[in-house]
């Protein structure tokens, strides 16, 4: 069984416990043993990213360039093998695997030129003879804690831009999928980053994640992950000596709302792929289906048909359309999700039943309900389950009071021909990224990503906006 070890200051460091990284298409199957890492661990990686940062900071963009640039090749270039490695761990299908890994390697192509792209402002004073120049600099150690969901991506889109804007790292990968992130820190480190610069510890969030928010040479944490973890890490950031910079990505129970003059393919393929592909394990889900009068009948049958033909199996098997459930627990959280929607009153109109395949693993048939009341647990929380319900509504101006009507704000989606409707409701959504006729979930690479409300915290991650976070604003004046 392969062995896999942090990487602390460029070098291997062994642990005293591993934990089994194991493949939830085929529970059989073990990926590898990856250390389990511990506060020691955690507060060296600190110490050995402190210290390569101050020659680090100072390296020309063309050194960042050339070495983001390097690593974004090898991935594209392992996109099939790194996209295998994604699937066998988190279980989306190969194909979804292999779009995140084309997606990462895209990521780190973006940043590189953003290295480039890095410039400042210069402005007259309202003082004669003195000029202001307005710069950013690279805030320091930024420490990250990435989820399960997007094992490649999610770490690229940090990673990234830190070191494009002269930042050196430490990242916490989740504990139950810890092989691809590994992959990505090596790809970097072998690009050509000088040790320290980019340092991985994989273990417990209680333990390596709180290591890392305690300790004050970090200057930043990222996180993406649970509402109520991303508000700990806020309040620890707050009370922090030094006070820390806080980034936080924490869920969404994104609407998808479906009016009368809406295509009808359109409106099904919308909430298929949006809903119910990568198992509905995205953030960006919508797992609501605000729907009007009169299509909702049409809509219901012509979705329970779509979903009736998808076929759910292994993750890497030609011809699967979803994969399992990443693991025992979110497939029991998923399945008392269930049980609550019909406790509530809710009828389960399609699905949520466990699967038996081949080999074993934790596959759950997509759950359909309809006569959901968004007042209702299941239209409520966020379940990161391929589970979604049908909410029945008179009009759009209802429609859209009940899509607002969430604590979340990350990702709307409207079906509609109408472009008054669209253009309103893109401007009175009240979540950070809006689709029209398109999944919720779904975002460019090169632009911003991040929502509103309880679903994101601090400034937006993606694409040029990424240097609010990572860079701190200098202003500098100059008596000619």
């Amino acid at each position: 069984m392969s062995a896999f070890q942090n990487v602390i200051g460029g070098e291997a460091v062994s642990a005293a416990n591993a934990s089994r990284n194991i493949n939830p298409s085929n529970t059989n199957d073990v990926i590898g043993e990856f250390a389990s890492g511990t506060k020691a661990d955690a507060d060296a990686a600190v110490a050995a990213a402190k210290a390569a940062f101050p020659a680090w900071s100072r390296t020309t963009p063309q050194e960042r360039y050339d070495i983001l640039k390097k690593a974004s090749d090898e991935v594209l270039a392992r996109k099939d093998e790194l996209g295998r490695i994604l699937s066998r761990e988190e279980g989306k299908t190969l194909p979804e695997g292999i779009g995140e890994a084309t997606r990462a390697g895209q990521i780190l192509a973006f940043f590189a030129g953003e290295t480039l792209r890095f410039g400042g402002e210069s402005f007259p004073s309202v003082r004669p003879g003195v000029s202001v120049e307005i710069t950013r600099e690279p805030i320091g150690v930024v420490g990250m804690i990435t989820p399960w969901n997007f094992p490649i991506a999610i770490p690229a889109w940090k990673i990234a831009p830190a070191l494009a804007y002269g930042n050196t790292v430490v990242i916490k990968p989740a504990e139950i999928v810890p092989h691809s992130a590994w992959m990505l820190v090596d790809i970097l480190n072998r690009a050509g980053l000088p040790k320290g610069v980019l340092n991985i510890v994989m273990g417990k969030g209680s333990v390596v994640g709180q290591a890392i928010i305690d300790n004050p040479d970090v200057t930043a944490i990222s996180f993406t992950g649970s509402v109520n973890t991303g508000r700990r890490i806020a309040a620890a950031c707050v009370a922090a000596t030094p006070m820390k910079k806080v980034q936080l990505e924490m869920g969404g129970k994104n609407p998808l709302v479906v009016l009368d003059d809406a295509d009808l393919k359109t409106a099904v393929e919308c909430a298929v792929n949006g809903a119910f592909f990568s198992t509905g394990q995205r953030c960006t889900a919508s797992s609501r289906f605000i729907v009007t009068d009169g299509i909702h009948d049409a809509f219901v049958a012509a979705l329970t048909e779509r979903l009736q033909g998808l076929v759910v199996d292994d993750a890497l098997k030609a011809g699967t359309h979803i994969g399992p459930v990443v693991d025992q627990g979110q497939l029991d959280q998923d399945e008392k999700y269930i049980a609550i929607g019909r406790d509530e009153g809710a009828k389960l109109h399609w699905g949520g039943e466990r699967l038996n395949r081949e080999n074993p693993g934790f596959y759950l048939q997509p759950a359909l309900f309809t006569g959901v009341a968004n007042t209702m647990r299941i239209a409520r929380e966020e379940i990161f389950g391929p589970v979604a319900g049908v909410t029945r509504v008179k009009g759009y101006d209802e429609a859209l009071a009940i899509a607002n009507d969430t604590e979340f704000g990350l990702s709307a989606g409207i079906c509609t021909t109408s472009l008054k409707y669209s253009t309103h409701f893109k401007r009175n959504a009240e979540a950070g990224m809006v689709m029209v006729n398109l999944p919720t979930a779904g975002v460019d690479y090169h632009v911003p990503f991040g929502g509103r409300k309880g679903s994101s915290y601090g400034p937006r991650e993606q694409g040029a906006y990424a240097r609010e976070f990572y860079t701190t604003v200098k202003t500098s004046y100059t008596l000619a």
